[in-house]
């Protein structure tokens, strides 16, 4: 099935978790514009934001259940974005999974009428990485919660604070060579972020139990979104073929660069697998290609670390 993005009125209270960051931001940007009245649940509250009294600011609460259900009631929709990306000292998937587990349980104890779930292309609870499988535990939980609900697995997201797209440009235009896992063939279907904010206030408007793949209009080999990249940049580099442990390790050895985790095992078993593609019908509309021949001049002059975000938002990651 496919839907037409940003179609009809929005109207009622939304709640959106972490509108401070990343995918979060752009959803609360639109329902802002669209006049309804928005709030957001952080694990950042007193952090400095550009919507001012736009929007109600809350903390997450999540040691506190029945102050998260407070915060959530009167609202019409929960525009859920909260995740990890890899385990970590400050934050891990498992807690995520937990938190998640109880921002769903206080939805449906303070009335929330429907749930859009951010989740992930190909989950599987018995995946062995535990990105995957904590995914697909938390979609099988809001299913059985008997809530109303959209869940949408994107694969990728592209857009000017997106990081895995902005730092392979940033490492072409910093080293002579680009590595990559074996051949390259595996494959990416990346969204803008936008595209995907707009889906998820269409999925809000909507009552039917849906699960969709959030997939932009272009597939990529990954080698391929090198090239692509690189020429587009105008940083054509010699890309060569490395073992995974080659990779995992010039990660560590970058780590003490950019203080930041460039890539784990696990990132690189999950591409390997094809877990970022699906045989799908594209829900977004807006070109990576052409999005990056309008941002040429500034994709990749700087490193996005994921820790830095991390620290100043933990939780809020999607």
């Amino acid at each position: 099935m496919k839907y037409q993005i940003g179609t009809g009125a929005v109207s009622g209270v939304h709640v959106v978790t972490g509108a401070f960051g990343y995918s979060g931001k752009y959803i609360a940007k639109l329902l802002i514009h669209a006049g309804v009245k928005v709030k957001t649940i952080t694990n950042s509250p007193d952090r400095p934001n550009s919507f001012g009294g736009n929007i109600e600011v809350f903390p997450f609460n999540f040691d506190k259940p029945e102050l998260l259900t407070d915060t959530l009631k009167g609202a019409d929709c929960l525009y859920n974005t909260y995740w990890v990306r890899f385990n970590h000292k400050l934050f891990k998937h498992a807690d995520a999974v937990d938190n998640t587990l109880t921002l769903f349980d206080a939805a449906k104890k303070a009335g929330v009428k429907r749930i859009v779930h951010i989740s992930i292309t190909n989950p599987k609870e018995d995946s062995p990485l535990e990105y995957f499988s904590g995914k697909a535990r938390l979609e099988r939980a809001l299913v059985d919660s008997g809530m109303s609900y959209a869940i949408l697995r994107p694969a990728v997201l592209f857009g000017r604070e997106d990081i895995l797209i902005n730092n392979i440009a940033w490492s072409l235009r910093n080293f002579p060579m680009f590595g990559i896992f074996g051949d390259g063939s595996y494959k990416l279907q990346p969204i803008y972020v936008k595209d995907l904010a707009e889906l998820a206030i269409d999925m809000g408007k909507i009552k039917e139990n849906i699960i969709i793949d959030a997939i932009g209009p272009e597939t990529f080999a990954f080698r391929e979104l090198v090239e692509t990249i690189g020429e587009i940049i105008g940083k054509r580099r010699r890309i060569v073929p490395i073992s995974d442990d080659l990779g995992y390790y010039f990660g560590r050895f970058m780590k003490q660069i950019t203080g930041d985790i460039l890539i784990t095992r696990e990132e690189i078993e999950g591409l390997k697998s094809n877990l970022l593609y699906v045989r799908s019908q594209p829900t977004g509309q807006t070109s990576l290609t052409q999005w990056l021949k309008e941002h040429a001049s500034t994709v990749g002059v700087r490193y996005a670390s994921e820790i830095a975000r991390r620290v100043e938002r933990t939780g809020s990651y999607a």
